[in-house]
């Protein structure tokens, strides 16, 4: 394998449509609103790829020193781990990935807000370091907090809070707090796909001493804080809706609760934390579809 085709395997393309979900859910209620701007929304999608691509580069290079990538490992292979990729090569790649990131989200910064309003302009510029430091630092260093278990946190604010609520801001240069629902339901479904990769993941993980929620709780008690955390994001979710009904197609985005249910059901009657690995998938996409169905949902497409 050529090092550039492990490089783009090290970039895991399959967590790319989780990334981007709340930023299709934040654009759907700025669409709904009269307020989109489609040079706002690629800039934001682009700017979130790059750092989830950050992320996976930097989970690759930590945990590939740190030597929790061993043998006992039963996700894909990664590109450390394979040693057709070296540590300063990931490291450079990491960089590179950085700076094209940063200079996508300064163009959306400006998009945005323009040069009038400064202080929009500084705050989420400062979000952008905070989401790269916070993409980098889930496994790098010492003082990773993915082995102090505080991922799960990271990510419901990262991709939940920030992705959802800051994409409607870049739009509507204002806040509803009933965004926050939705942004709780995008946040807690992508907790439960970190949840997931941990539950999969806690013997290596165990090991390796990288105390991960799982590794803390237990894989019984994380099957029970994956059901909790899935259903309160569902139900945020309905929240929703029965603050802003309005008409029937309001209520398309249920449908994606299907597959969602099915997913809790199969991981309640998974006994080997070895068979979660296909349910990564399953949720992420599941998320995804979430995303695009509150789109139509709130638009009116149908």
């Amino acid at each position: 394998m050529t090092k550039l085709k492990t490089l783009i395997e090290a970039a895991r393309l399959r967590t790319l449509p989780l990334s981007v979900s709340g930023i299709i859910v934040g654009s759907a209620i700025a669409f709904a609103e009269g307020l989109f701007n489609p040079y706002i929304f690629v800039l934001a999608l682009v700017t979130t790829v790059g750092f989830q691509v950050l992320s996976n580069f930097a989970n690759d290079y930590g945990d590939g020193v740190k030597g929790t990538d061993n043998e006992d490992r039963v996700g894909p292979v990664r590109a450390l781990q394979s040693g057709i990729i070296s540590a300063r090569e990931m490291l450079y790649a990491m960089i590179v990935t950085t700076i094209l990131t940063m200079i996508v989200a300064i163009a959306l910064i400006y998009t945005s807000f323009g040069g009038e309003q400064l202080l929009f302009s500084l705050l989420f510029f400062v979000l952008g370091l905070f989401a790269v430091a916070a993409a980098i630092k889930y496994t790098v260093g010492s003082s990773a907090y993915g082995y102090h278990g505080y991922g799960d946190l990271f990510v419901f604010i990262f991709f939940g809070l920030v992705s959802v609520i800051g994409s409607y801001f870049l739009y509507a240069k204002k806040m509803e707090w009933d965004v926050i629902l939705p942004a709780v339901s995008v946040g807690l479904l992508s907790v439960g796909v970190l949840n997931l990769n941990n539950m999969r993941d806690v013997q290596s993980d165990a090991k390796s001493n990288k105390n991960t929620m799982v590794v803390n709780l237990g894989i019984a008690k994380a099957k029970k804080y994956h059901t909790l955390i899935i259903l309160v994001g569902l139900t945020t979710a309905v929240l929703f809706l029965v603050l802003n009904y309005q008409h029937w197609t309001n209520v398309i985005f249920i449908i994606s609760f299907i597959p969602i249910i099915l997913h809790l059901k199969r991981v309640r009657s998974i006994e080997h934390e070895q068979l979660l690995d296909p349910e990564l998938k399953k949720l992420s996409l599941s998320t995804f579809l979430f995303a695009v169905l509150f789109l139509f949902s709130y638009n009116n497409f149908l």
